[in-house]
């Protein structure tokens, strides 16, 4: 038995960018050790519509005035 360290990437749907080459014929023991942790798949907008959107309205100041909030209730 002799260990061997591959270092492979994933795509964003997590499969293997390439695929390993093992030795024929063989069994082999895999442990997975991620070395970086992803916070999340990063998501990409449809080529149609990127970069095309505007905020038109102050999206920091609440829709709701303040004196109406207790209402909310």
């Amino acid at each position: 038995m002799y260990a061997e360290k591959l270092i492979l990437e994933t795509d964003d749907q997590g499969y293997f960018k390439q695929q390993p080459h093992l030795p024929p014929n063989s069994k082999v023991e895999v442990i997975i050790l991620v070395l970086e942790k992803s916070l999340s798949p990063k998501r990409k907008p449809a080529v149609e519509i990127a970069g095309k959107a505007q905020i038109s309205v102050d999206i920091v100041q609440p829709i709701i005035p303040t004196e109406d909030w207790q209402d909310l209730r």
